[in-house]
């Protein structure tokens, strides 16, 4: 399907905000600012997820916070995703974001970090399903937007709770549920449970997103069909490959149109970051837009050692004009929240 094609593609609603499209970028904590969510967006990711924020960071963050929360109207729709543990924290947070004009806010009760869970938030609240319900219902009353969850199937393999609190969130009045199909013992090992993804499905009336070892644009038609999602959330597979969207392959795409990419993203993290962060911070990106490259060992430390724009792109346009393309190997998801 052209691009055309999927822009005028009605797939579901979620609350009052139509979404069009069947994927969508997972929000990845050091990874989903503006200038990738933007890439992801113009292949066809459907709605844009800002990196999880915690009450905390809203209430008394700094620049750092305020650039999380940061998009373009072009994104729309956008979903901010907030941590909290705290009702009275969450709101306040809540009333500093609102102002910004989000299409829709993300209640994260699904995110294994060890740091995020001492706090109680994140998969903590898995451990807790009538505190996250009241959380949920309280965020629900104050928001005037849609308000969704993303969470696991439990805090491990004998909690796995996911279908008592995927009521329990639905009760509350949240408008979508986005399901991680592994537990938070299991972080981001082992393999998902689709099964269980399709078990939320058939048990809610809301529209569910599933996500969780989708790595190909194969892997999108196997859950969708496997589990009946109306959408399916892309996680560390789309780094590097924002083509997943648009549902090619990364094999099929030229060295050509791979490095016309990496330029466009590069210059607008210089841009958007200044260009000396950010050519530091697109160096997490430029590492695996370069999977499958056959000279991409070579490439690599002189690409990682470029400190401005002008250095990464001679290094870029000199070797990538004679490389071939190769099918890149698949990682394990991780960072996800």
């Amino acid at each position: 399907m052209g691009k055309k094609g999927r822009e005028q593609e009605f797939a579901f609603s979620i609350g009052s905000v139509p979404v069009q499209g069947r994927t969508m970028l997972a929000p990845l904590a050091g990874y989903s600012d503006v200038p990738f969510r933007s890439i992801c967006r113009e292949q066809g990711s459907a709605v844009s997820y800002t990196p999880c924020i915690t009450d905390i960071a809203v209430t008394y963050g700094g620049q750092r916070t305020e650039r999380l929360a940061d998009w373009l109207d072009a994104e729309r729709p956008v979903a901010v995703q907030l941590l909290g543990a705290d009702e009275g924290t969450l709101l306040s947070a809540l009333d500093r974001l609102l102002p910004l004009g989000p299409d829709l806010i993300d209640l994260n009760m699904g995110c294994p970090a060890r740091r995020v869970n001492s706090g109680g938030r994140g998969a903590a609240l898995l451990c807790e399903p009538q505190k996250a319900g009241r959380l949920a219902r309280a965020v629900v009353e104050h928001a005037p937007v849609p308000v969704t969850a993303k969470i696991r199937l439990g805090w491990d393999d004998s909690t796995r709770n996911y279908l008592q609190v995927a009521h329990i969130l639905e009760d509350a009045g949240i408008a979508a549920l986005a399901v991680h199909g592994r537990t938070r013992e299991q972080q981001y090992g082992g393999q998902a449970d689709w099964d269980a993804i399709a078990e939320v499905k058939q048990a809610l009336s809301i529209p569910v997103i599933g996500n969780g070892d989708v790595r190909t644009p194969a892997d999108v038609l196997r859950m969708r069909n496997h589990t009946g999602c109306d959408g399916v959330m892309i996680g560390r597979a789309a780094i590097g490959n924002p083509w997943i969207f648009a549902g090619r392959l990364i094999q099929d795409v030229s060295y050509e149109e791979r490095l016309a990419t990496v330029r466009r993203h590069l210059l607008w993290m210089a841009e958007y970051y200044g260009e000396q962060l950010g050519v530091v911070l697109f160096r997490k990106h430029v590492v695996r837009y370069l999977h499958g490259i056959h000279n991409a060992t070579a490439m690599r430390p002189h690409v990682l050692a470029a400190a401005t724009v002008e250095d990464v792109l001679s290094v870029l346009e000199g070797e990538l004009a004679t490389a071939g393309v190769t099918q890149p190997e698949l990682e394990e998801e991780d960072d996800e929240r």
